[in-house]
């Protein structure tokens, strides 16, 4: 404990802990793709009022929300192999990987659900109102006029919310995935240089979030390229800007004005 710090093992440990930079990745990079599909999913029943999955997306929607990830995953990794013993399949032999990247994926799904719940909200309906005038059916009206201006609208929070499942993939080492935090924990079991460790994973977290923040700022700025300089460009930021709510944590905190009316 009294030990100075040795910057030479930060340097080393930094060297040592870059092969788990890749698990980690795949984690947040397959987790947060089939989130976004589950997400829209789940929004569609919520955003046109479908009685039956419209309840059933609420409880999905309030259960990932409001139950902490760590448990989530232990339910997933335990509990789903039980459930699907009942109809005869066996899935005792998948990767723990497969378990941790569903578990982070139905967790990310209910939180881009209400993202894009509300963004969709936010685009005017008067546009949804020209396709249908100029023949478009409900479904191409949303996707070639709503869910394009929807996803640029909820880039902000999508954002947020892939640098939180960066942050949050620590916990798959929780379930022995040696990602870069369990790798972190072992490195320094000979030398004892537990302080050292820890300040080079600091470091390589923030250099990945940092560059993931600035990806996603590019993308964000190539979905609005289009966008007008006039009134309409200032009031599709204040929509932005109502729908870009977050918590001190990254998370959505999302209200229910973001529902269509």
């Amino acid at each position: 404990m009294g030990a100075s710090v040795d910057v030479s093992y930060v340097f080393e440990y930094f060297v040592r802990l870059l092969p788990s930079v890749g698990i980690t990745l795949k984690i947040v990079v397959f987790s947060f793709l089939i989130g976004s599909a589950v997400g829209m999913l789940v929004a569609l029943p919520r955003l046109y009022r479908i009685p039956v999955l419209q309840r059933l997306s609420q409880v999905y929607v309030s259960f990932f929300r409001g139950t902490p990830l760590l448990i989530q995953l232990f339910l997933i990794y335990y509990g789903l192999p039980e459930l699907l013993k009942l109809v005869h399949v066996d899935v005792s032999r998948t990767p723990v990987l497969v378990f941790v990247i569903t578990a982070y994926a139905l967790h990310s799904g209910a939180f881009i659900s209400e993202a894009i719940r509300a963004a969709v909200g936010a685009v005017d309906r008067g546009q949804v109102e020209a396709g249908y005038a100029i023949g478009m059916t409900g479904f191409q009206a949303f996707r070639r006029v709503v869910l394009p201006q929807a996803i640029a609208v909820a880039m902000p929070v999508l954002g947020n919310l892939a640098i939180a499942n960066l942050k949050d993939t620590s916990l798959a080492f929780s379930l022995g995935i040696m990602e870069l935090t369990g790798k972190a924990q072992t490195l320094p079991t000979m030398t004892q240089r537990f302080f050292e460790s820890y300040l080079a994973l600091a470091l390589l977290y923030f250099i990945l979030s940092f560059v993931l923040e600035k990806l996603l700022y590019r993308l964000e700025r190539r979905l609005l390229r289009h966008e007008a300089t006039d009134g309409t460009s200032k009031s599709r930021a204040r929509n932005r800007r109502r729908v870009k709510g977050n918590d001190a944590n990254g998370r959505l905190n999302l209200t229910e004005e973001g529902a269509l009316r």
